[in-house]
């Protein structure tokens, strides 16, 4: 229910408005220092502070609360300011509305065009205002350079941003580099989070801050952590109105340099500090200052000022992130990654990445367009689709959006339960080259058809020049069936061996049935030899083979009809292995079942979560000419709960000893 306050500027009120800060810490301090400023100026109060994360009852003699609705008992709440993390933004920036208070909101303020359009309404629904912490807009430079009198009519803008950030950067929080976190898209990454200001003084400085005045939203994401979001992308905005705003980012350069946004116009240049509110024209540099944001929204209280940046006009920055939600980072390639550091300050860096920004930034261009070494453009073609009961329960890939050292092959993802839990994943960020559902081989003759490092008895893992693909040569689709053929080459393109492929779905009482075949074939008279780490001397590593990759879960329960826990399934032998755990909330479970062979099970819970059937558990499995070697599986996909009684662990809890093995299976 909507608290009766007065209106902004209506001048019956006189007592100074009461803020809520929410999020004290992190980027908090900073709202927190500009609070403390104007409440010794007597510009607003400081009602209370909301952050979980405070063991205690008051925070610099400020009474902390549970929520903006307790602190109503502590004194007004007129301004609720939020710095909490992105995932929370929506949920409170909602109920501050809700409450009758104006809010002050981070940046991004949503991730999606929908939360963006929920909030917007309930913005009108309440009567109050919302604006978004791109501190940047505030910058007197803004309407400096766009008035016309300083480069004449801007056409371009293009941010550069060279930044580097170690790996306690990441572990900062829960959140960090994740794109999904409890179901909720944070995408945070460079282009959403550290850079964000680049992105969004681009697009003012053409224009273009409504989701109307976008014409088109070109991205590159790439990233050389070990994260899901992207630490290294271009941006290419094209308006309504024919100008381009562009964006060139990069976390993982040697140094660390202020960014800058080169713009363009009908008569001249100039280059806009953003951080520093610095305009540099004809190599003469002049600071121009810019207005707090928070100051902005209380004069807009106070007397009706007009906001700076009002929820509406980052439509345009929300239209990139729906851009960045769509297209998935690509990794960066080994050999174009080297790593500075050891432990919480190592840190990667990308070959050559300072003269590629400038080179994007001076041409307005993606990546790939000006000829980066580690640009790989190439994206995943969806070949086939598996329909079960008119639901589309799994897409068939052709992996050419895979990274050469990630051995590029034909998949499936992403795989559904007929409730749409998706229970694959593919270019996870700690082994990028897991890639859903499919046949894998780390050893094929000497061929890394795996991905990542090769295990070498002796050595361990090292990155060597011996990754093989597979492509899809020919397929028939027949009713809820597939053929294809599959041809497996070694990095010189010569083919070393041949699949004959065959799936079938269809639907059975639980959920939906999927049915594997791999028949391979040696091309010559040759025994060809299929290994891997187990039959190499790794012992309990015998990787490789048909394997499902799932996606982050809890609540793991594996078993056999004899066994359960990772541990006791892992190597066994058994006719069947199930796998129930919870996706983003709902549960689901797969039972795989191994047909006329007995290979045992590859299990992994505790480092990744993965089940696969192992081809070389201890030695090499050959296949000879003219004999074709079958392997066939049976997996029930099943929406349902965690079945009780087993035995469970989460990912990181307990386990088998994987860490020799981290980042390479």
């Amino acid at each position: 229910m909507t608290t009766e306050r007065p209106a902004a500027g209506d001048p019956s009120r006189t007592a100074p408005p009461g803020i809520v800060l929410v999020g004290a810490r992190g980027y908090g301090l900073h709202h927190r220092a500009t609070i403390d400023r104007l409440v010794g100026l007597g510009a607003c109060t400081l009602t209370a502070v909301v952050d979980p994360t405070l063991d205690a009852d008051e925070d610099g003699g400020v009474p902390v609360v549970l929520d903006v609705a307790a602190a109503r008992a502590t004194g007004p709440v007129d301004v609720v300011v939020v710095a909490a993390p992105i995932a929370a933004h929506l949920p409170l920036a909602l109920a501050a509305l809700e409450s009758g208070a104006d809010v002050l909101l981070e940046k991004p303020p949503v991730t999606t065009r929908a939360d963006l359009a929920s909030l917007l309404d309930a913005e009108r629904r309440s009567g109050r205002v919302v604006q978004v912490g791109f501190q940047s807009l505030g910058s007197h430079a803004l309407p400096a350079l766009r008035d016309g009198s300083l480069v004449g009519t801007v056409r371009s803008a293009a941010a550069v941003g060279t930044w580097t950030r170690d790996q306690a950067y990441w572990d900062r929080s829960a959140w960090a580099g994740r794109r999904r976190v409890d179901g909720v898209d944070v995408l945070d990454g460079v282009i959403t989070n550290p850079l964000a200001h680049a992105v969004a003084t681009a697009l003012a400085l053409v224009g273009c801050r409504r989701a109307d005045e976008v014409a088109r939203v070109e991205v590159e994401l790439y990233r050389a952590n070990a994260i899901e979001g992207d630490d290294t992308s271009a941006v290419r905005v094209t308006t309504t109105a024919g100008r381009e705003a562009t964006a060139a980012l990069t976390l993982c350069g040697p140094t660390e340099v202020l960014p800058s946004v080169r713009v363009r116009g009908t008569t001249g240049s100039a280059v806009l500090g953003y951080t520093t509110d610095e305009v540099t024209i004809d190599g003469v540099t002049h600071g121009l200052g810019r207005t707090d944001l928070l100051e902005n929204l209380l004069a807009h209280r106070s007397r009706g000022d007009a906001l700076l940046v009002p929820l509406v006009s980052t439509g345009a920055f929300v239209e990139v992130l729906e851009a960045v939600r769509a297209t998935e980072p690509v990794q960066i390639d080994h050999p174009w990654v080297t790593w500075d550091g050891e432990g919480p300050a190592r840190r990667p860096l990308v070959t050559d990445v300072e003269a590629v920004v400038d080179r994007a930034a001076d041409q307005g261009a993606l990546f790939s367009e000006v000829g980066a070494p580690w640009a790989h453009a190439d994206r995943d073609e969806v070949l086939d689709e598996l329909v079960v009961d008119g639901v589309a329960v799994a897409s068939v890939l052709d992996g050419a959006g895979t990274i050469p050292t990630s051995s590029p092959r034909p998949y499936l993802h992403p795989v559904r339960t007929l409730g749409g839990t998706v229970v694959s994943a593919h270019h996870p960020p700690d082994h990028d080259w897991h890639c859903g559902v499919g046949f894998a081989i780390p050893d094929l003759d000497g061929v890394n058809c795996w991905g990542g490092r090769t295990y070498v008895h002796g050595e361990g893992y090292v990155w060597r020049d011996d990754h093989g693909s597979a492509t899809v040569v020919h397929a028939e689709h027949h009713g809820p069936s597939l053929r294809q053929e599959v041809v497996w080459r070694g990095p010189d393109g010569h083919v070393t061996l041949h699949e004959d492929r065959a799936l079938a779905w269809r639907a059975v009482d639980t959920g939906w049935e999927l049915t594997w075949s791999s028949s391979f074939r040696v091309p010559g008279d040759a025994v060809v030899r299929l290994g891997g780490p187990g039959s190499n001397g790794r012992v309990g590593a015998g990787y490789g083979g048909f394997t499902w990759r799932f996606p982050p879960c809890a609540d793991i329960a594996v078993r056999t009809a004899t066994a359960s826990g990772e541990d006791a399934v892992h190597g066994s032998v058994a006719p069947w292995v199930e796998w129930s755990a919870v996706f983003e909330g709902v549960g689901a479970t797969i039972r795989f079942e191994a047909l006329d062979h007995d290979d045992p099970w590859f299990v992994r819970a505790a480092e990744y979560p993965a089940v696969g059937s192992a081809l070389a558990w201890r030695t090499p499995t050959l296949v000879h000419p003219g004999v074709p070697l079958v392997r066939s599986f049976r997996a029930t996909v099943s929406d349902g709960p965690v079945e009780h009684g087993a035995i469970r662990h989460g990912p990181g809890e307990h386990g088998l000893d994987r860490s020799a093995n981290t980042l390479v299976g």
